[in-house]
């Protein structure tokens, strides 16, 4: 009966195991760039299976590699939401987000924080994703490295909409 315990539990312990590299991982956000919406210190899941380029649309939350320059290193991991893909045209006019020239709809954005703000327009490469922070005061996202590829992208974190 003990080896099969032990088996049972050595089963068990590679299943999380695979699951953890493979699936879902946990992360610890240790900036206040998606505040409200995330927390500094809180810990949310990282879905792995999900980066798929069709599968990966606006108001979705990305996990990717932190760009450098010109290049990606294997650095540190940044957390954005998805505003624009690939072929959409952002601009911020006071504040406020366009894509495409409308409004977007941002419940989870305090204006009051980001007005006087003027950026863009720019037009979103094929292939490319244009990520903002919650918290656009004090969030470096791709106003400041521009968009990023589709291929940088780790995984999504579910909710935040």
């Amino acid at each position: 009966m003990h080896r099969r315990t032990l088996a049972a539990a050595a089963v068990c312990l590679g299943g999380l195991l695979c699951l953890r590299l493979w699936v879902l991982e946990p992360i610890t956000v240790s900036s206040v760039s998606m505040e409200p919406t995330i927390a500094a210190g809180s810990v949310v899941w990282l879905n792995k299976v999900a980066p798929h380029v069709a599968d990966i649309r606006s108001g979705q939350l990305v996990v990717f590699r932190e760009p450098d320059g010109g290049g990606w290193r294997d650095g540190g991991i940044l957390l954005k939401r998805v505003v624009a893909e690939g072929g959409q045209t952002v601009s911020v006019l006071d504040g406020l987000l366009y894509v495409d020239g409308a409004p977007a709809n941002e419940p989870y954005v305090d204006q009051k924080t980001i007005d006087g703000v003027y950026f863009g327009p720019v037009t979103v490469p094929p292939g490319e994703l244009f990520v903002l922070g919650d918290n656009r005061e004090t969030s470096i996202d791709s106003r400041d490295f521009g968009p990023i590829p589709v291929s940088a992208v780790i995984g999504t974190v579910p909710g935040g909409n």
